[in-house]
């Protein structure tokens, strides 16, 4: 990663234990994106009716959101990588507003479908940038924490924006959440323009740098490991709501409730990641990964009882949040000194399992049922886990073929 920059915006951390308020205002940006996202999860069941799709067609939409991520981004990061870093967040926050406004007045399913897409394209290269700032917003040996503390924008949206959209959007209507999002887009776009600092010395490697870097052998198998985990992820919590309803026999006003405790597990999760990732990456993403599939073949179980599956979805929420900050940072580590393609392109790896996972998890209830979505989930965080091992014999390679030269 490029020094000169991370030493140009430590200076800004006075007190060893204190983050600089620009990174805060990096994670309220997080949330708003973290709440477009998931929100629609909670109220899949009013989407269809409205717009009178099936519950696996507005499942779809999930898949388009991230597919746009996962296409977009990447192209837009290439498109504007000359850009200084605060102009583009700017951009990008704009392209939020506007994608947010006209999921609100959508009249028609594919009309939400296009809103949903455009949105999408400001997530990733937001959330990339967003966490490249944040490690030269602190000193090396906190970067881990500092990339935690962005994306725990988006785990705070599950504990708070998430529920609160949902329970809006089941009394007002689901249109009403998301003109929420849009004002908190507003504000979130005057906070990145005031307190957002111009990164000094802010000069980009060059495209094919960057593109160099993303082809690396370890950060495409990072990028692989940690796809598998958001298809987990997502192939279980797309369907969160009808599987809460139908399985374990909640009332439609006791899932917001349950969206809470899972958005308290993933939050704790995110920030013991971030720790962990400061601290060993690969071994602890391994015994992640292992702990994730466990829990979700455990859930196969506790879902018929009601008591033991919020206990089991808080624990997955832990398990399934606590492997980000060790992906985002070990993408951007292997990235070198040219990391930000490399950081956007992660999150694009991420919308990929997440497309798949929202998209395999619809296939397996028209085959088999709601009941299958716990086995699918654990199958692909098995698949993770595979990666990371792999990963982390490669680094042994390199590491003994160093030594013996």
């Amino acid at each position: 990663m490029n020094t000169t920059l991370q030493h140009a915006q430590a200076a800004p951390l006075k007190k060893k234990g204190a983050f600089p308020l620009s990174l805060i205002c990096l994670t309220i940006g997080a949330f708003a994106i973290g709440m477009t996202e998931f929100l629609v999860m909670g109220l899949l069941p009013n989407v269809a009716a409205d717009l009178n799709v099936t519950i696996s067609q507005a499942g779809q939409i999930i898949t388009a959101y991230a597919l746009g991520v996962a296409i977009g981004a990447p192209v837009l990061t290439m498109l504007t990588h000359s850009l200084p870093k605060k102009r583009l967040l700017i951009l990008l926050m704009l392209i939020f507003i506007l994608g947010n406004a006209l999921s609100m007045i959508a009249p028609t399913y594919p009309l939400l479908v296009g809103a949903r897409v455009l949105t999408a394209l400001a997530h990733g290269t937001f959330l990339g940038v967003g966490s490249l700032i944040a490690t030269y917003l602190v000193s090396p040996e906190r970067r881990g924490s500092a990339v935690s503390i962005v994306l725990a924008g988006l785990t705070i949206a599950n504990i708070i924006g998430v529920p609160i959209g949902t329970f809006i959007g089941q009394h007002f209507g689901w249109r009403a959440s998301f003109g929420v999002i849009t004002i908190l887009g507003i504000f979130s776009l005057l906070g990145i323009m005031r307190f957002i600092p111009v990164i000094r010395g802010d000069k980009a490697s060059s495209l094919a740098q960057e593109i160099s870097s993303v082809l690396k052998p370890q950060v495409l198998l990072t990028l692989l490991f940690g796809l598998f985990g958001c298809a987990s992820l997502f192939a279980m919590f797309t369907y969160i709501s009808p599987v809460l309803q139908s399985i374990s026999g909640f009332q439609e006003n006791s899932v917001t409730w349950i969206l809470v405790i899972f958005g308290i597990g993933v939050t704790i999760g995110n920030i013991i990641g971030g720790k962990l990732a400061d601290w060993k990456q690969l071994p602890y993403l391994a015994i992640n990964y292992a702990v994730l599939a466990i829990v979700l073949a455990a859930l196969t179980v506790m879902l018929s009882n009601p008591i033991l599956a919020v206990i089991t979805i808080f624990l997955w929420g832990v398990a399934a949040f606590a492997i980000l900050p060790g992906i985002q940072l070990r993408t951007m580590t292997l990235a070198g000194d040219a990391p930000m393609l490399t950081a956007t392109a992660n999150h694009s790896a991420l919308n990929i399992g997440n497309a798949l996972g929202a998209y395999t998890g619809g296939a397996a209830i028209t085959l088999a049922g709601l009941h299958s979505l716990t086995w699918l989930a654990a199958g692909l965080a098995t698949l993770g886990l595979i990666g990371v091992l792999l990963s982390f014999m490669l680094d042994r390679k390199v590491k003994l073929k160093a030594a013996q030269s």
